[in-house]
This record gives C-alpha cells, structure tokens and sequence, in this order.
C-alpha cells in the first residue's frame, strides 16, 4: 500500500537535498525509490526508516536551511508523537520525492 505524506529535508547551497540528521551527505534524487538505509548515529534512537508526517508540520524542527516535500511512502508503520513533535510519525521503508 502507498501514502502519501510530507519530510522535511536540508537544502543545500547548490539546490540539492539531504536527510536533516542520518547520513545527512548523501544527495536524494526526486522521482526515485529510495530505500531507507541503517545508519546508527550517537545522540539518535536507532530507527532505520525514513521520517515522515501526515502535514508538513513538525513544531520541535527548525525551518531555516529546509524544505518540507510530498512524499510518497510504502512499507510503513505509524508511530505515535506528541504534538509538539508534529504529532504522528510515519516511519517508512521507502519513500519517493514527489515535488
């Protein structure tokens, strides 16, 4: 089953996006499955899916340097946050840029 939903990601100086945190050098292709990668980081629960939200909201994240992007998500699993954390999280393994 695919979804629809919203990640934030890192803009770089050139235009290209990245993850906000976990492996975080890596430039992300629109319009290609991307599968979600283990990638242990000191300071992160270790949870190897990509992040996701139902809105692009996520009130705990800063905006500056980032840009909020439909997603289109398969293999995935909610997971509840508070709302101050952009309330339900979608942890997907999979997802395709869409804009």
């Amino acid at each position: 089953m695919e979804k629809t939903v919203y990640k934030l990601f890192r803009v770089l100086k050139s235009g290209e996006i990245t993850s906000l945190f976990i492996n975080k050098t890596r430039r992300l292709p629109i319009g290609k499955w991307l599968k979600a990668e283990p990638h242990p980081t000191k300071g992160f629960k270790f949870r190897p899916q990509w992040h996701c939200t139902e809105k692009p909201n996520a009130p705990h994240l800063s905006n500056k340097n980032r840009v909020w992007k439909r997603v289109l998500i398969r293999n995935f699993k909610e997971f509840k946050r508070p709302a101050s954390q952009g309330g339900t999280w979608i942890l997907s393994e999979e997802i395709k840029i869409l804009e």
